[in-house]
């Protein structure tokens, strides 16, 4: 099909060969003449040209952090026998990450491949779709052009931002260590060993293949009379507490589920991940900031059947980290009532706004709320942690860590 320069050069011809008559050149009329049908001449020499064309796309990384520069490779291989023509190459891409890319291959001669690359900056965490892939074929004047569409799709996965931290707040032990982490089985022949799912990170040499074979399922054996530390992660993803997907308190909020979590399972915790919206789900750490990358704003709005729900499934001497805004106080209530059935608890804060950007009684109020929470919270054992959505993790939990370890009677 003619493209736009294509059609304004058919324009010209009519245009020209008008003139030519007027003017009476034959001369005049064979170069119109020639000029009118160039475009038509042209579209039927790319729709004839027999081509096959061969596109694999391959990313330097398929999981990043957000502010990586991936780079896309597209490998063009041509399978006819006669060169390919001028290639328009086109892959789609999510608005989060940027136009479309377009890329020129020019004369791919016969049984022979090029590769072309671009490069995309991956700005905020999710799950995105590269592709299709769409191929422009067209003639080197640019006068005609055919589109073949290639379903060759890629995922790219960008995890939400993890920040640096140390252990000292649930006073975190590897596994096999520490306070809580050995727990004795049952002492009977049948009950020397207890089986769990496997989790990422695990010794392959654990799997017990027959529950393999029975349930389908990658099955971890626990011996030697000892388990691992256990701990939950609860992330409040209402849009009512913290704001939409993409909204500055609600990427804080996953940053911070995402920062905790990997902590606890690098210290060797078996960690669970539960939301307002999905009950707790054990996840190793890769498992968990993807589930994160993906996470978005639930429309359910309390949370307390959650919490019930999650202290109902819940180890008593486990520890739990829960995410969420400077709650209500019949929200307090409900985390109070959960957290006598958890060992070790934190509770981080995260403001749905920054507060010096809102009203003074709104400010006022998220404000009031955020010292009663704390206060009540820490009266019950709990370790609480208040945070700004523009704020960082690592320098309050720093902050707060001073604070707790500072000597009586230092006034510095």
């Amino acid at each position: 099909m003619p493209t736009r320069r294509g059609w304004a050069a058919f324009g010209a011809g009519i245009s020209l060969w008008i003139v030519a008559r007027f003017i009476g050149s034959p001369d005049l009329h064979m170069v119109a003449a020639g000029i009118s049908v160039m475009p038509f001449l042209a579209a039927a020499f790319v729709h004839w040209s027999n081509v096959r064309l061969e596109v694999h796309r391959n990313i330097s990384m398929v999981r990043v952090f957000p502010g990586t520069r991936v780079v896309v490779s597209l490998t063009i291989t041509n399978h006819s026998r006669v060169t390919a023509p001028f290639l328009l190459l086109e892959d789609a891409l999510p608005h989060s990450l940027g136009t479309s890319a377009r890329l020129v291959v020019a004369g791919l001669p016969p049984r022979n491949h090029e590769i072309v690359s671009y490069s995309v900056l991956c700005r905020r965490r999710g799950r995105f779709t590269i592709g299709p892939l769409s191929i422009f074929i067209s003639d080197p004047f640019g006068l005609a052009r055919v589109r073949i569409n290639t379903p060759t799709e890629s995922e790219l996965i960008v995890y939400p931002e993890v920040e640096d931290i140390d252990a000292w707040n649930l006073a975190m032990h590897g596994a096999g260590t520490g306070e809580s982490s050995v727990r004795h089985l049952q002492h009977s022949a049948a009950e020397f060993y207890t089986m769990r799912e496997y989790v990422t990170g695990d010794d392959l040499r654990r799997i017990h293949w027959p529950s393999v074979a029975r349930t389908g399922q990658l099955m971890i054996r626990q011996d030697e009379a000892t388990r691992r530390s256990n701990a939950t992660l609860f992330l409040d993803n209402r849009s009512s507490s913290l704001g939409q997907d993409g909204s500055p308190g609600f990427e804080r909020a996953v940053s911070v589920a995402a920062t905790v979590g990997r902590l606890l399972t690098q210290k060797g915790f078996s960690l669970r991940f539960a939301r307002v919206d999905a009950p707790a789900i054990p996840v190793g750490e890769t498992r968990l900031l993807e589930t994160l990358a993906s996470v978005s704003p639930a429309r359910l709005k309390a949370m307390s059947d959650a919490l019930v729900a999650l202290r109902a499934s819940a180890r008593s001497d486990s520890s739990l980290a829960l995410v969420t805004a400077p709650p209500l106080p019949i929200e307090v209530q409900s985390m109070l009532r959960i957290g006598s059935g958890f060992r070790r608890k934190l509770a981080v804060f995260v403001y749905p706004a920054n507060t010096t950007t809102l009203p003074d009684r709104t400010a006022a109020e998220i404000e009031a709320r955020a010292t009663s929470a704390r206060t009540s919270l820490q009266h019950a054992g709990w370790d609480v942690v208040l945070i700004q959505p523009d704020g960082r993790l690592a320098e309050v939990w720093q902050a707060t860590k001073n604070k707790r370890l500072r000597p009586v009677g230092s006034f510095s």
